[in-house]
């Protein structure tokens, strides 16, 4: 976890108008400004203090708390309704005044982060995160998880004849469970099973996906995912009613399961 003083802070460069300064030096450049003192609480003044710390790209460099930039546009603000503004620092009243705005609809933080890049290296954790939770470090031994329920559900809401004991189904069942057992599974799981469990030469995979899912956290989620969907399909009459209530249950999924499956399926059969 990257330290907040370290990660999150914004370096405030150039000419500050009335005055110029560095953020090497103690006491921030815009408290140096006569005309805005009055305007700069205790509070505020201790927290000025500029920090090192190393950006995505280049060497180490000074800069402030990304907190702090909220305040510093108060600041700027408060002089131009008071009217004391100097007519070279109007320009940064008016770019704090837009600022804020943007601010009040996301946060400072990740206002920051998206500038600086740090966003992706936050995104990037929390998939590895994911991905060490979910995808097994070998390959697991072969257990039924699909129970015959499932498949002859999808048969029936689909107005398709189920022969039990028949295994050879339409190619089309195969993206059905993609698209509402593995989808459904947090971000980036389904891409890295793919990637672990590529098609052979003849176009279909050595193994399940789910034989690459770790015990503790992927096969139970998988498992109750596989039982949501069966419920769903249970109380549906046929396939218009069943992908209704799969869009309410699984939004991001949903939206398209009806939009890739009605002209072709036939011809998958």
């Amino acid at each position: 976890m990257r330290p907040i003083s370290v990660a999150r802070n914004v370096a405030w460069e150039g000419d500050m108008s009335a005055g110029r300064g560095s953020v090497v030096e103690k006491v921030a450049p815009f408290l140096a400004l006569d005309n805005l003192k009055p305007f700069i609480t205790k509070e505020l003044e201790s927290s000025t203090y500029p920090v090192l710390f190393k950006p995505v790209k280049g060497s180490r460099a000074w800069g402030y708390k990304a907190e702090l930039l909220p305040q510093v546009c108060e600041i700027y603000l408060k002089a131009r309704d008071a009217g004391t503004l100097l007519e070279s620092q109007k320009k940064f009243a008016k770019a704090c005044d837009l600022l804020m705005r943007g601010l009040a609809h996301i946060g400072i933080i990740a206002l920051v982060d998206e500038a600086t890049g740090y966003q992706y290296d936050r995104a990037r954790d929390e998939l590895n995160k994911i991905l060490q939770a979910y995808i097994s470090k070998e390959l697991l031994p072969w257990t039924k998880r699909f129970p015959d329920e499932f498949f002859m559900n999808i048969y029936r809401i689909r107005g398709w004849e189920f022969k039990p004991g028949n295994h050879k189904r339409p190619r089309l069942i195969g993206k059905l469970i993609n698209k509402l057992i593995y989808e459904p599974l947090p971000p980036g799981v389904l891409n890295e099973l793919r990637k672990r469990n590529p098609p052979t030469e003849k176009g279909y995979r050595k193994y399940r996906h789910h034989q690459f899912l770790t015990r503790e956290t992927g096969h139970p989620h998988l498992d109750k995912q596989i039982v949501e969907v069966i419920t769903l399909m249970r109380v549906s009459d046929d396939r218009i009613v069943f992908e209704r209530l799969f869009q309410k249950a699984f939004p991001k999924t949903g939206q398209q399961l009806a939009l890739e499956y009605t002209e072709s399926e036939e011809k998958s059969n």
